[in-house]
């Protein structure tokens, strides 16, 4: 996920755009956001990192300015990442629903293991549970961002999109990860989520 280098690259242009929106105008927070996020997509690149991790930060700072360019309201450039939390929460939803937990989905897809999974009756419990963490946390954050929004609490917007992305995301892997190896193979609970985050790497 980056580390903490992860966690600056996707603070930094929400901090930038806050301070100077509050000191200036919201012209030049949207100026300064996409500055930042141009600078650390030149900084990822120069460390090395995938083409595709720089265009996407770059291109995901890109439409939170346009839309609070739209808007003329700076509250508007948060609305992509409040919106982008809904889907996230009603596509793992639907998918608990259809029976196809998106958590063990794309687990076994990354391991390869195709769709066999699904025959397995605690298997299919334990991604369900898995999954419904995922429903929980991109639900909480729209909704604590959407409320944020309808006040008008730019501060408080800045600081739960910073707040609630890679803390809570990290807390939710743990999660996941607790779900997935309880009560499977041998070892002890520590040794079995140290096995299970070697091979999300």
């Amino acid at each position: 996920m980056g580390g903490p280098a992860g966690m600056l690259d996707s603070g930094l242009p929400v901090v930038v755009f806050v301070l100077v929106n509050s000191f200036v105008n919201l012209t030049w927070g949207i100026a300064a956001a996409l500055v930042a996020g141009a600078a650390i997509a030149v900084w990822r690149l120069a460390r090395r990192k995938p083409v595709t991790q720089a265009i996407g930060g770059l291109f995901g700072v890109g439409i939170a300015a346009f839309i609070a360019y739209r808007t003329g309201s700076a509250k508007g450039y948060f609305l992509w990442g409040i919106w982008t939390q809904a889907a996230f929460a009603l596509a793992f939803l639907i998918s608990i629903l259809v029976r196809w937990p998106l958590v063990g989905v794309i687990w076994e897809s990354l391991n390869g293991r195709g769709t066999a999974w699904r025959k397995d009756r605690h298997l299919m419990t334990r991604y369900t549970w898995a999954t419904v963490v995922w429903v929980a946390i991109f639900g909480g954050r729209f909704a604590l961002q959407n409320w944020a929004y309808g006040e008008d609490a730019v501060g408080w917007l800045a600081f739960m999109k910073i707040a609630l992305g890679y803390p809570v995301f990290i807390v939710g892997l743990l999660v996941t990860a607790i779900i997935l190896v309880a009560g499977h193979g041998e070892g002890s609970l520590k040794d079995r989520v140290r096995s299970f985050a070697r091979g999300t790497h």
